[in-house]
């Protein structure tokens, strides 16, 4: 699976996870098109880039980031969950969306988004 010159959306909270995951991403030869880590600035990201696929850390200070993959959704583009406190909303519209349990591995991160593209 061809990841190289994908480009990503990334929303997460926390500063450190983030930055490994731009500098994983950006190692695979994916572009990252913006990073947020509050949701409004997520939202406005995920309406009005151009994406290939996000990673959308579930938990954003206290509220979720459903609304992004909400966006997402809408516009047909494949998305990967991100969480280290569990995702109980796995069924109905997010039913099959991949889910990486913090801490998670660059190989686990390949992984998912091979399954997203493969699936999209």
């Amino acid at each position: 699976m061809q990841l190289e010159g994908k480009r990503v959306l990334i929303v997460e909270d926390e500063m450190l996870v983030a930055m490994t995951l731009e500098d994983t991403l950006l190692d695979l030869g994916m572009t990252i098109v913006g990073t947020a880590m509050h949701l409004a600035p997520a939202i406005e990201l995920a309406r009005v880039c151009e994406i290939d696929v996000a990673v959308l850390d579930i938990n954003l200070h206290g509220g979720r980031s459903y609304p992004v993959a909400d966006i997402m959704l809408q516009r047909g583009i494949p998305f990967i969950f991100a969480t280290g406190y569990g995702h109980a909303e796995g069924t109905g519209a997010y039913a099959g969306i991949p889910v990486l349990t913090k801490p998670y591995s660059p190989a686990d991160l390949v992984g998912a988004l091979i399954k997203v593209f493969k699936g999209s």
